[in-house]
């Protein structure tokens, strides 16, 4: 009761689940971005793809047994691909087994018109994406025509993703024909999945932006979760050679080879534009 006076108890949900406190989303979420509406000299080449590989899952069990309402984190998403579809890139919307994308509505910047406008031209991608067990049986064949693959963040990326063996099989194949692969927040989680079945981990000598678990533990504090969480993401990639380019939940990026990071929603906008810059000179 005084958790809910002081507007820090987590709202409980019609399914059981828990999204963040009226703190938590007055701390955290805002209903406009600070996207960047740049005019790029669009790509004109055959790599026009990207493959945006969203979580279908939206509620992760916390230690205490309570559920989180999660999914993939709006502004993480539709940013950045705001800035890749100014640059002249399309997008394939996929999920693990082809069920609708979950994006963490309560995040929803229901004010920005960009970030509305995108969200309503991909709605029906989301709702009826393809699975990546369609894209491994049909599109590894035709490399030539991706620029990227994008894991959008969110806490919902930690669920299913990592442990996904296509996600592994696409990692692997995107790194072995030169497609880039984007992430941030929590998304650098599905890298993991390159460690399934005893593989050494493909990115075991990079730098990264990702959300640090430090920021995960303290969050409980303000009811932006519900309970402490059943793992973490940085501290894995750490122990598995990673080098942190972040201690905070900033707007820190990060370019090592062909692969782009960054750390939290905070970095939506300078991911993109890091995104959008960066395919564009390597495909010239």
């Amino acid at each position: 009761m005084l958790k809910k006076l002081l507007g820090i108890a987590p709202k409980l949900e019609s399914d059981g689940s828990y999204s963040p406190s009226k703190l938590a989303l007055k701390l955290a979420t805002s209903d406009t971005t600070d996207f960047e509406a740049i005019s790029y000299t669009k790509y004109q080449g055959k790599r026009k793809k990207i493959l945006v590989i969203f979580t279908e899952q939206k509620n992760m069990k916390m230690q205490n047994g309570k559920l989180f309402s999660t999914g993939n984190h709006p502004v993480e998403a539709l940013v950045p691909m705001l800035h890749l579809k100014n640059a002249g890139f399309e997008f394939e919307i996929a999920t693990p087994t082809g069920k609708p994308v979950v994006f963490e509505m309560w995040a929803f910047p229901d004010k920005d018109q960009y970030v509305k406008a995108i969200y309503n031209e991909h709605k029906a991608s989301f709702e009826r994406p393809k699975s990546l067990q369609a894209f491994v049986d049909n599109s590894l064949s035709d490399a030539e025509s991706y620029a990227a693959i994008f894991v959008p963040g969110g806490h919902g990326a930690m669920l299913g993703i990592p442990q996904d063996e296509n996600v592994s099989t696409i990692l692997n194949w995107a790194h072995e024909h030169d497609v880039f692969t984007v992430t941030l927040c929590h998304g650098p989680a599905a890298l993991l999945a390159t460690t399934l079945n005893d593989q050494k981990f493909l990115y075991g000598d990079y730098k990264m932006a990702v959300f640090p678990d430090s920021v995960d533990k303290q969050t409980p504090m303000i009811g932006y979760l519900p309970g402490k969480m059943p793992s973490g993401v940085s501290e894995k990639l750490k122990g598995l050679g990673v080098t942190l380019m972040n201690t905070k939940s900033d707007n820190t990026v990060c370019l090592d080879r062909k692969l782009i990071t960054g750390a939290s929603p905070l970095a939506a906008n300078a991911l993109g534009k890091l995104a959008a810059e960066t395919l564009l000179g390597a495909l010239k």
